[in-house]
């Protein structure tokens, strides 16, 4: 985008995102385990078919860092090494985008080849950090976003500042009996997805798929929630196939990062595309697209 909206930059005065991989080791390093004063972090990544492989290698390369994969490593004696071709070398800061069920076989999923067999009894042995520590992906389940609020004013002492999207819990008796009878002005999520994968838009959804979803809530109660169907932000994107300029819905992904004494927001952040005409789903493994999001010095 510099490169093709160069006097765009020049004259909005867009904040830098530049200092983003150096945040981001300067938190790993800070997370280093008790008596390292010059830790060892690499980035484990699930190998190069994995959709953001690019990411893991371009964190990697900027944060001066190796990029490994479980096979790269091995735990003795409750430490985890790498393998070099100078022998193994000690490894202390794991930034890890491998899911929790696939990082150790001996802990989690035995049939996992992209762990490392021990790894989670060196970090119970306080011998290794994860980041983000397995179990942070509680955060992803769709349900927490009901108690937010709570969350907000029981930790910080503070009132909302946004106001949450109206929320039904399918567990709960009659937030499950007002879903299945107003589902088709509602989007209904399994709250342990990601990736707009198992979303249901009502207004778009054919009879039988809303009897097909009725029939999977009713089976598994506490697996869904559902909201009123959001009327997203649209951008004027270019279409490729067609080359035409044409409205796409969006939303924002912000980025954020917090170590033991430091707190950094990204100064900018990435716009998701629905790339698909009149599509609410903007996740990219369902064909969206992304877009730069510039914050101005003023």
């Amino acid at each position: 985008m510099k490169k093709v909206f160069s006097n765009g930059f020049l004259h909005h005065d867009v904040r830098s995102i530049d200092d983003y991989p150096h945040q981001l080791l300067e938190m790993m390093v800070s997370m280093a385990p008790e008596g390292v004063d010059d830790p060892t972090c690499v980035v484990m990544s699930p190998g190069m078919y994995n959709s953001a492989y690019y990411e893991h290698s371009f964190l990697a390369q900027n944060m001066g860092i190796q990029l490994v994969e479980g096979r790269d490593m091995f735990v003795d004696k409750n430490f985890v090494y790498m393998k070099t071709i100078h022998g193994p070398m000690k490894i202390d800061v794991i930034y890890r985008r491998v899911d929790d069920e696939f990082i150790d076989p001996l802990t989690f999923r035995a049939d996992s080849y992209l762990g490392v067999p021990g790894l989670m009894s060196a970090y119970r042995a306080g011998n290794v950090t994860l980041v983000n520590a397995p179990g942070t992906g509680v955060a992803d389940d769709k349900a927490v976003y009901i108690y937010m609020p709570e969350i907000i004013r029981y930790y910080l002492n503070e009132e909302p500042i946004l106001k949450n999207v109206k929320t039904y819990r399918c567990e709960l008796e009659e937030d499950y009996q007002f879903v299945v009878n107003n589902m088709h002005n509602l989007v209904v999520k399994p709250v342990d997805e990601s990736g707009g994968y198992g979303i249901l838009i009502g207004s778009r959804a054919s009879q039988e798929e809303l009897e097909e979803f009725r029939t999977l809530i009713s089976g598994n109660r506490r697996k869904y929630i559902a909201q009123p169907i959001m009327s997203l932000s649209v951008h004027g994107t270019f279409i490729e196939s067609e080359s035409v300029f044409e409205q796409r819905h969006i939303d924002l992904r912000t980025f954020s990062l917090l170590s033991k004494n430091k707190q950094f927001v990204l100064k900018g952040g990435l716009s998701r595309v629905a790339l698909t005409r009149g599509s609410l789903v903007v996740n990219s493994s369902q064909g969206g697209g992304s877009k730069d999001t510039w914050v101005l010095e003023q």
